[in-house]
């Protein structure tokens, strides 16, 4: 073999060896691609995704799906360059810059907490909203969010009790609890007066000293509702906000006669206030083609996502423009009966 071919051979091996290594090259980027999709009239692995307990409920059909994003990479898990390059080219997928996902000052842990805590907190929020909607008695009510390990609450107070009083005393939100027990000092016991579980408790816990020397128990609180009955979710591993106002369908059509779907494959998204009025969401574009890809032919869009979702609609999807749960609700009512108007995204 002549110098210059074997030059040429040896060249050419270090430029594939160097391509292969830069597509494999971790980079700091996050793909964001269409995720699974949920009927909130359905069942998940057995479950219904919406079980109402101590309430007439009426039988239904069709689907009111809710819509997700699936995303890979992260720090610890970092995509390829290669792979960040083919989500460039696919239309139906976001490559986003990692601290769009995971900021910086915040671990993987304390994101998936955050998106977890979001999701408990939607389906209170939701839930609310067709309760009012229908005009049923909702109460606010402080409720433990999470308990920080190792301080006086861990193993006492649970994340779901609402504390209704703190020795006593009403609480009507959670600045109230924290006055009532900084009144006490470091050692001191406290009486926290919480339901939610299977009946009323007097819970005891001994406070310890915060940095600043006042009385601290460890939990962290967050208003949150009481039902005449009891509404769960069973939606497995899905996180945040965004199904709020599917969610409220969900309650709705149960608790209604008759099916507010008309049959129909609906999907929809936008985070729920207790007042009804529908938010805008991220990653429209990759809920659109998941929503597609199980069958979905009507999209329920908050008002703020339509310019986006526009630009984006995938074939065969109809967009519904949404400002609140009472507003979906008459828009779903004319579809099924072709009796009055379905605002469309413009």
């Amino acid at each position: 073999m002549s110098r210059r071919a074997l030059t040429l051979i040896v060249a050419g091996f270090l430029t594939l060896t160097l391509a292969v290594g830069g597509a494999m090259l971790p980079v700091p980027y996050v793909v964001l691609s269409p995720g699974p999709t949920e009927n909130t009239l359905g069942d998940v692995k057995g479950k219904p995704v919406i079980n109402v307990q101590g309430r007439q409920t009426y039988p239904t059909s069709g689907m009111l799906s809710l819509v997700t994003v699936a995303y890979q990479g992260g720090p610890g898990n970092r995509i390829g360059l290669l792979t960040a390059l083919r989500g460039w080219f696919d239309s139906t997928i976001a490559v986003v810059p990692e601290e769009t996902i995971f900021p910086k000052e915040r671990s993987v842990q304390e994101v998936e907490e955050q998106n977890t805590a979001e999701m408990a907190g939607s389906q209170d929020t939701a839930t609310a909203a067709a309760l009012n909607q229908l005009k049923l008695p909702v109460e606010d009510v402080v409720k433990v969010s999470t308990v920080d390990k190792g301080t006086p609450a861990d193993g006492k107070l649970l994340p779901g009790d609402m504390i209704v009083a703190v020795d006593g005393t009403p609480t009507a939100d959670p600045d109230a609890v924290v006055a009532a027990v900084q009144k006490h000092k470091p050692g001191e016991k406290i009486v926290f007066t919480v339901e939610g579980r299977s009946a009323k408790t007097d819970v005891t816990v001994v406070s310890a000293a915060a940095k600043d020397g006042k009385a601290v128990v460890g939990v962290r609180m967050g208003m949150s509702y009481k039902f005449p009955f009891k509404v769960d979710f069973s939606v497995g591993d899905v996180g945040g906000p965004s199904a709020g106002l599917m969610f409220s369908l969900g309650i709705y059509d149960k608790l209604t006669p008759g099916a507010l779907t008309g049959g129909k494959a609906i999907a929809g998204t936008g985070t729920m206030r207790p007042d009804g009025q529908v938010g805008p969401i991220g990653g429209i574009e990759q809920k659109m083609v998941g929503a597609r890809k199980a069958g979905a032919t009507i999209f329920l869009t908050p008002e703020l996502n339509c310019a986006a979702a526009l630009a984006a609609v995938p074939d065969g999807l109809r967009l519904v423009k949404v400002k609140n749960l009472d507003g979906a609700i008459k828009a779903l009512d004319a579809l099924r009966t072709g009796s009055g108007t379905v605002p469309a995204c413009s």
